[in-house]
């Protein structure tokens, strides 16, 4: 079985309980995965006294980030390891595998002794630990996506995907709350003396109830559909270097997903990662008063991402990013300004307007990114490309951002870095066909299932007599539309 031509392609169709049980799995182990980066991002002052305590206020933040962005500087290497294994060997097992290495690695940094009892030991552990979750999480989000995009009906895709960010920003959510419920419990000075192991501490228990659930999952409806196909030559051996020429035959949408990564990531991180630090560390405002601000933009966020990815599906992925790139260029400079005026009301309204800007990107890119790869390589090429451009430009951002204003002492310095990020995202809308509604390239067409379907599965995975491949359990096979 080659890939196949949409148009004449007959349909793959899963029942509606199997797709949102595959929805709420992926959904539901991503918000694991990024739990983390919302403690961490939440924990910044605190973890540079703990590890970084004989340096000024504003190294201590510089050292503070370094090592948050280490850990998206390793990502690429993630994305080269997992990526292509899991066009090899399948999502599910790759996704369970970055599961296992996230949960284990956030909870490592709990147990690390400060650097008053350790030494240069303390910081070299968590750079380490950050390395490690960068590495797995290099093969999560790239993973993630393929997989419900793989699932999902192609006139649904848009809002189900979006499913994806509810788990990521969900994630957030969890982790800020937990830090700012916890320093509105003990105080600050418990939480120094040994208060912010707790949050790191949880990521086992969490990331046990992820691995559950994505071992629990088949494997996704095109990727059994196609494998055979793609995966193998006559001898039943995976042709060599065939990853690598499609990668040289990708290089347009592989420029066009780090473009677009670019611009989403680059709102996603001023906002989740460097916020609570601006507002506290640049601003002067109370550490809670941050902290809580920036979790309610989060909330705002989580009510309304999949309202985004449902109006990705009826006007289209297009009309969508060209507006969150327009927002993020015109309203990127009264954000900042509004968040300095002095009151908390108007810092309130200025990190909503950069929540609303990103909730564009977060509901609508989901569902754009697999549809720039065909399926042999769709994995491969997402994860590549989309942690290059993480590691350059999204973890980099809070670094950067606080590198800026130390050097010019301007406090509007981030928001020229959301302007540009604006600037390329309509660069990229401009070059990008429209995918809303259409079959991931390679792919057959994926109608939408009945809601009553699921509850018998309608064919065994098996191979026939003849030796022709049989759909597996959980796809049906329907005349093309």
């Amino acid at each position: 079985m080659s890939e196949k031509d949409p148009g004449t392609a007959p349909s793959l169709k899963t029942s509606h309980r199997t797709t949102r049980k595959a929805v709420t799995a992926a959904a539901i182990g991503n918000a694991t995965e990024w739990y983390d980066f919302g403690v961490y991002s939440y924990l910044a002052v605190t973890i540079g006294l703990v590890f970084y305590p004989s340096q000024s206020g504003g190294v201590q933040l510089i050292a503070t980030f370094t090592t948050f962005a280490a850990a998206f500087l390793v990502r690429p290497l993630g994305g080269m390891f997992f990526g292509p294994l899991g066009d090899r060997i399948g999502r599910k097992q790759v996704l369970a595998t970055t599961m296992l290495l996230m949960a284990v690695s956030t909870f490592s940094i709990g147990l690390i002794p400060s650097a008053e009892a350790i030494g240069i030991a303390a910081p070299i552990l968590l750079l380490f630990a950050r390395m490690l979750q960068g590495f797995s999480t290099g093969g999560e989000y790239g993973g993630a996506t393929t997989f419900i995009a793989e699932y999902a009906p192609d006139k649904r895709r848009g809002f189900l995907a979006s499913w994806l960010e509810f788990g990521t920003v969900s994630g957030y959510v969890g982790g800020a709350s937990v830090v700012t419920g916890m320093t509105l419990l003990i105080g600050s000075d418990a939480m120094l003396d040994w208060g912010w192991r707790i949050p790191f501490l949880l990521a086992l228990p969490l990331g046990a109830i992820g691995l559950y659930l994505r071992l629990k999952l088949d494997e996704t409806p095109v990727f059994q559909d196609n494998t055979e196909g793609f995966a193998k030559d006559t001898s039943g051996q995976r042709r060599k270097g065939q990853f690598r020429a499609t990668i040289l035959d990708q290089w347009h949408p592989i420029l066009l997903c780090i473009g677009l990564v670019l611009a989403f990531n680059v709102n996603n991180y001023m906002v989740t990662a460097y916020m609570p630090t601006y507002l506290d560390a640049e601003l002067g405002y109370s550490e809670t008063t941050g902290l809580v601000l920036t979790l309610g933009a989060m909330v705002l966020m989580l009510v309304s991402v999949t309202f985004f990815g449902r109006l990705s599906d009826r006007v289209g992925r297009r009309p969508v990013l060209a507006s969150g790139s327009l927002f993020a260029i015109v309203l990127a400079l009264p954000a900042f300004w509004l968040m300095q005026q002095g009151n908390t009301t108007a810092v309130a309204f200025g990190v909503v307007l950069l929540a609303i800007t990103l909730v564009h990107f977060s509901g609508t890119v989901p569902s754009t990114l697999p549809a720039f790869f065909p399926t042999a390589v769709r994995y491969g090429a997402l994860a590549i490309s989309f942690n290059i451009s993480v590691a350059l430009f999204g973890g980099t951002t809070p670094l950067v951002a606080e590198s800026l204003i130390q050097a010019t002492q301007n406090l509007y310095a981030p928001a020229l870095l959301i302007m540009v990020a604006g600037v390329v995202g309509l660069v990229v809308v401009w070059q990008m066909r429209e995918s809303a509604g259409e079959p991931l390239p390679g792919a057959s067409p994926m109608p939408t299932p009945d809601r009553n379907e699921g509850r018998g599965l309608p064919y065994p995975r098996r191979t026939g007599e003849s030796g022709d491949h049989v759909p597996p359990s959980n796809v049906r096979r329907l005349p093309s539309d």
